[in-house]
């Protein structure tokens, strides 16, 4: 059986939070603590969910919660956590006293992000965007190098070494241009690995 839900939410009032309903529920958890969030609406007389409840005290009505702007300050200290801990917004927040981690991850999504890639970095690595694409480059350019160079030694294997054969399978060196002589097919003497890699590199395999 999957978990029952934690309130009766047909009967619920839903949308906008009064200032009443405010009232209420700060006043409850003044006098009694947070407790149970699934029994607390009934016991503070709100026809709210728990969950309901739960996010608005803690998003919202927290005494101790930080009101404003980020100080340039909490914005350095949530860049340095990011590249340490990643999305991990409950974590970050819990270095941030007053700052919840939905209001941090909200603000990392609008400004943080386009701060840094104003910065010349990358908000996921937090590494400079340059370093970034030349790495890129070059694992590119090592690869393209290796096939090619593949390619010549095979290619010249080929070309220099035809043998013919009666009944033997069409290889490269056919496909390159050799022709049929009557019977005889054109049969290279590479060995099976090479023929392996030409044919994977020609294909773009490597």
């Amino acid at each position: 059986m999957g978990r029952s839900p934690c309130c009766e939410k047909e009967h619920t009032n839903k949308g906008a939070w009064t200032k009443e309903e405010d009232e209420h529920l700060m006043n409850y958890i003044k006098a009694n603590g947070e407790g149970c969030w699934r029994s607390l609406p009934k016991a503070a007389g709100l026809q709210r969910c728990g969950k309901s409840c739960r996010l608005r005290w803690i998003n919202y009505l927290r005494p101790d919660l930080k009101r404003g702007n980020f100080t340039d300050e909490e914005d350095e200290l949530i860049i340095n956590l990011h590249s340490l801990l990643g999305n991990k917004w409950s974590l970050i927040a819990a270095k941030l006293p007053g700052r919840t981690d939905n209001e941090i991850k909200n603000y990392w999504n609008t400004y943080i992000k386009r701060k840094l890639l104003n910065r010349g970095i990358d908000p996921q690595t937090h590494r400079t965007l340059n370093s970034t694409t030349t790495n890129t480059a070059a694992i590119t350019n090592n690869t393209t190098n290796t096939c090619a160079t593949t390619r010549n030694v095979v290619i010249g294997t080929a070309t220099s070494l035809p043998v013919f054969t009666k009944g033997g399978s069409v290889c490269l060196c056919y496909n390159l241009g050799f022709q049929n002589k009557g019977n005889q097919q054109c049969h290279c003497a590479m060995t099976l690995a090479t023929t392996a890699t030409a044919a994977m590199c020609n294909s773009g395999q490597i």
